[in-house]
């Protein structure tokens, strides 16, 4: 009854019954404590684990594998640490391939892809003959590093060992391919499957909603095409697409068809719909979505605070943290950065450095090198280099390339060409062929009308075969979405694009709405 019990996701009643057996003076063996160690893994509840722990050791049936196993598998999920996982992983006299995936399957979801891996490589040398399951587990690995060579060693290793043809491994080496960003090779992969699941289609979409999402939306309809059902992990990167193509239309037209398949209920949906709404330039779509949710995360409060900086609406964010604050949830490193970097875009100086202060002085939360970032970003935005310098002086740790840039292009901003060529010579000694910098560096001495200097910018970018990344756009017309590069002559209708880019600025300088081109020569 308990082992029933905890198969079909029962837990507290498998708990229940176990007490029950106690209760009743029966002595639990080695296949009944599994059973319930299983079931405080699926509670999460780590205490009740360590109870059941010295249960088996005073039931004499600690050294059992069943056992071994079962407290391997909820220590290294429900733990703080590995460690408590790593001494019953050490104290075992023989491993099986279970204990081995166990610890590898444990260091993997806590985010250390390295350990994992490298468990793996003990497991082989100790001639340890790998499962389909370790194999899944040890591609996730070298997905969660983001190690393609890893990741194609491993996808060898299936192929050798017959493992590649399962299903769940298979989508495994998709999904290792796509977060590895070799999409070409994942998409390759996916197309030569000779069988597919769910699963496979929301794993090539979900690698692609970043990289390419015309192609993941094109793939939802071929999905739909083949008779497939998306779900609503599926529609969550969908969503996703839309937003990094800014597409509104067509992010309104698939919450349309999330409302009538009754996905607007999950959370993670709803954050995913808050935050393509901003990036659209709805935000009062992204509020209404808000206020409509049952439930809110600190990921739904979140993304209506960066959707509120990202439009300049500074005020309307610092509300909005005020209100998460009385809500009872407590703030993180990330709704810190959204609600100081709300106040750099719309200018409020002051309520941003008070956030910044609030964060160790009241929730004891330090800031790392992007907050700081933020906070030299708000105070060269406000023109204030100076004291953005200062700041940079004083970080308990080595400003990075991202921190010196942000006082750059605040010196830019407000043409400083002394801080300017601080800023850059910074970034150069830590990126020497930093095309960007050069760039940057150029167009303040352009500015500033030192034409010498900027000449000589322009010729070191030259000698060092340098150029300005082409710009990039995107829009949405009749359904359709377009993609514009700087410059682009090969588009077929390239002549009649300039053309009327043309007949555009000239109705701008009728207009009077003439641009300063000088830096621009």
């Amino acid at each position: 009854m308990i082992s029933g019990y905890t198969s079909n996701g029962d837990h507290f009643n498998a708990l229940a019954m176990f007490r029950e057996m106690l209760a009743a003076g029966v002595t639990p063996n080695a296949f009944t404590l599994s059973s319930v160690i299983k079931a405080c893994k699926g509670m999460e509840w780590h205490g009740g684990g360590e109870v059941l722990h010295a249960q088996a050791v005073k039931c004499g049936v600690e050294r059992q594998e069943y056992v071994e196993n079962s407290l391997l598998d909820m220590y290294a999920m429900c733990g703080l640490s590995m460690s408590d996982a790593l001494a019953v992983f050490d104290g075992m006299t023989e491993k099986s391939v279970v204990s081995w995936t166990t610890m590898i399957a444990g260091y993997t979801h806590r985010g250390d892809g390295h350990t994992g891996i490298h468990l793996y490589q003990q497991m082989i040398q100790e001639g340890v003959e790998l499962n389909q399951f370790t194999c899944s587990i040890v591609i996730r690995a070298c997905a969660s590093i983001k190690s393609r060579i890893l990741g194609m060693q491993m996808h060898a290793t299936t192929v050798k060992s017959g493992h590649d043809k399962i299903l769940p491994v298979a989508n495994s080496i998709g999904d290792m391919y796509s977060r590895c960003m070799s999409l070409s090779e994942a998409e390759q992969y996916f197309n030569e499957m000779p069988e597919k699941d769910l699963i496979t289609w929301n794993v090539m979409i979900a690698g692609l909603e970043q990289a390419s999402p015309e192609a993941a939306l094109r793939l939802l309809i071929k999905m739909g095409s083949q008779d497939v059902n998306p779900n609503c992990f599926t529609y969550t990167s969908v969503v996703s697409a839309c937003a990094n193509l800014a597409a509104l239309h067509c992010g309104q037209e698939v919450h349309g068809t999330i409302f009538r398949r009754g996905f607007f209920r999950n959370l993670q949906m709803a954050n995913a719909l808050i935050d393509m709404y901003a990036k659209c330039g709805s935000i009062a779509d992204s509020q209404k979505v808000f206020n409509e949710m049952p439930q809110k995360d600190l990921i739904s409060w979140t993304s209506l605070m960066n959707g509120y900086g990202l439009h300049g609406y500074g005020k309307e964010a610092v509300e909005l943290f005020d209100q998460m604050i009385i809500s009872g949830i407590e703030p993180d490193l990330v709704v810190f950065m959204s609600v100081v970097s709300a106040c750099s875009h719309a200018g409020l100086v002051g309520e941003g450095l008070k956030y910044f202060n609030l964060m160790w002085t009241v929730y004891n939360v330090l800031p790392d090198k992007e907050v700081y970032g933020c906070v030299v970003d708000l105070l060269g935005r406000a023109g204030r280099l100076t004291e953005a310098y200062e700041l940079i002086q004083r970080m308990p740790f080595k400003p990075d390339e991202s921190i010196w840039g942000a006082l750059l292009g605040a010196c830019k901003m407000h043409k400083n060409v002394k801080l300017g060529k601080l800023a850059a010579e910074k970034i150069l000694d830590l990126k020497p062929k930093g095309a960007k910098t050069y760039v940057i560096l150029s167009d303040i001495h352009g500015f500033c009308k030192q034409w010498d200097e900027f000449a000589e910018m322009r010729r070191l970018m030259r000698e060092m075969g340098n150029k300005k990344e082409a710009g990039r756009s995107w829009i949405q017309v009749r359904d359709e979405v377009c993609s514009f590069v700087v410059g682009d002559t090969i588009n077929p209708h390239a002549a009649s694009i300039y053309e009327a880019l043309q007949v555009l600025s000239q109705h701008m300088n009728h207009s009077g709405l003439v641009s300063d081109f000088d830096a621009l020569l």
